[in-house]
């Protein structure tokens, strides 16, 4: 469970990181929120990866929940476009983070213990 805590916290600064970026172009103060923003991301990341989370799955969910929820914000915050087409984009790319994530369940409830075994030998 700690590994999707940390990486909601890496959603989270990602995205607030972003935002300022924006907000940073007109009030050069927000630089410190992207800075920190984006630093404490990547050691939240970090910490997912740590504890257990693979990093296909984890670098997908953090890139397509960002994209969905900065394109989500920035409309709103900033009047950005968001058009039917752009949704259909963001529900799409949501869509095979799933699929990532539901295949990469299923590959390792059917890895069998005799090839573990075998891939730590070779380790």
């Amino acid at each position: 469970m700690k590994k999707w805590y940390l990486l909601s916290g890496a959603i989270g600064t990602e995205v607030a990181a972003s935002l300022a970026l924006k907000a940073a172009l007109d009030y050069p103060v927000f630089y410190a929120v992207v800075i920190s923003g984006y630093t404490a991301s990547f050691a939240l990341m970090a910490g997912t990866l740590k504890a257990g989370m693979g990093l296909g799955v984890a670098y997908g969910i953090w890139g397509a929940l960002g994209v969905a929820a900065t394109a989500t914000l920035s409309a709103i915050i900033y009047d950005e476009a968001l058009s039917g087409v752009m949704g259909l984009g963001i529900a799409l790319v949501i869509a095979g983070v799933v699929t990532v994530e539901l295949g990469s369940q299923r590959a390792a409830s059917t890895e069998s213990p005799e090839c573990r075994g075998r891939e730590q030998e070779v380790a």
